[in-house]
C-alpha cells in the first residue's frame, strides 16, 4: 500500500504499524544507530503524527496505517 511519510510517497505492506513506519525512516540509515538504545532502536525525543493528529509513542505498534494515510515524523532538535 502507498502512504505519505514527511510528504514523500512510500510502499508499505499491508497490516504495518505506525512503528513500522518510524521504525523505516529513523532506523539504522536514519536517526538511529548504535547507542543505549541499541541499533536500530528509535531514538527519544521523535514523534509521529497520522492524518495531523499525534499518535502517542505506546500507540504507534497497535496503530495500522490504511492507503494514502500522511504520516509525519518529527525529530526534536536542540538548538544553541
Amino acid at each position: 500500500m502507498k502512504v505519505i511519510i514527511n510528504g514523500r510517497p512510500h510502499e508499505l505492506p499491508e497490516g504495518a504499524s505506525v512503528a513500522d513506519a518510524v521504525g523505516g525512516v529513523t532506523g539504522p540509515a536514519g536517526l538511529a544507530g548504535p547507542g543505549p538504545a541499541g541499533p536500530g532502536a528509535v531514538p527519544g525525543g521523535v514523534a509521529a503524527a497520522l492524518n495531523d493528529e499525534v499518535v502517542r509513542r505506546s500507540e504507534w505498534a497497535a496503530t495500522t496505517l490504511k492507503e494514502a494515510d500522511r504520516l509525519e515524523v518529527l525529530t526534536a532538535v536542540q538548538g544553541g
